[in-house]
């Protein structure tokens, strides 16, 4: 049975290798940003994983990838799903992301695409924004709703 917790670090080569896998920058990963990652579990073995990297009071949604065995089982969507709840409880505002090909998907789950250029400075100061993901990548973001339970 899968299910979703939180980065250990021992899991920090299974994600790199979840986001090779699926042609995902991992040059800024580190232990320090592990911390805000969650990995899909599926009885030892890490299916997926997403990350929130805190911009502020915000946060930039990154490093979505599940298995390709796992694709289109309801992985990815879970594991968004998770990734929000936890960003709301820290009472994060807004998420971010940076995506070339699965603007559909994050569409379906209530992300608009916005100008990079209205992107808060925070978000423009990650790694992703400034320099891994190109120019042509489409930042969408989406509005929380906060539970108040941190």
């Amino acid at each position: 049975m899968t299910t979703i917790r939180p980065a250990q670090p021992g899991d920090f080569d299974a994600i790199k290798g979840l986001l090779a896998d699926a042609a995902l920058p991992t040059a800024d990963l580190h232990d320090d940003l592990l911390k805000n990652f969650l990995v899909a579990d599926d009885d030892g073995a890490l299916v997926g994983c997403v990350g929130v990297e805190r911009c502020g009071g915000d946060g930039l949604l990154r490093s979505l990838a599940v298995e390709d065995s796992r694709r289109g089982t309801g992985q990815g969507r879970h594991l968004v799903a998770a990734a929000e709840a936890q960003a709301a409880r820290q009472g994060l505002g807004t998420l971010y992301l940076l995506t070339n090909g699965t603007a559909d998907f994050f569409e379906a789950r209530g992300y608009a695409n916005i100008d990079r250029a209205d992107a808060p400075p925070a978000v423009m100061a990650t790694s992703q924004f400034a320099q891994l993901c190109p120019s042509s990548a489409h930042l969408m973001a989406k509005p929380l709703q906060q539970t108040g339970d941190s």
